[in-house]
């Protein structure tokens, strides 16, 4: 799940979040905000089986997917649009 708040300026702290236990192993959200790099946002355990991490970017549309332990591809459900190469996009 996909989650924003507005801060201060042109900037937004965007939380990516999913369950704690599926899928099984390591998972990170990569993006065009992290040059798709694997491991750099990675989604930490917190309370409620859920694990997340939060990233503040500059206003505008960022692409992403989540990428799992095995090279397992995962979309959200609270993506604004998908591109023509499948990557998720939030405004």
């Amino acid at each position: 799940m996909l989650t924003r708040a507005r801060l201060f300026g042109s900037k937004t702290r965007v939380t990516f979040s999913l369950p704690l236990d599926h899928p099984p192993g390591v998972v990170s959200v990569v993006g065009d905000f992290n040059g798709w790099e694997p491991g750099r946002h990675e989604l930490l355990p917190r309370r409620r089986g859920i694990r997340t991490i939060s990233v503040i970017l500059p206003s505008g549309a960022h692409r992403f997917r989540y990428l799992a332990t095995g090279g397992l591809w995962l979309d959200d459900e609270m993506a604004d649009h998908i591109d023509e190469h499948g990557s998720q996009i939030f405004l």
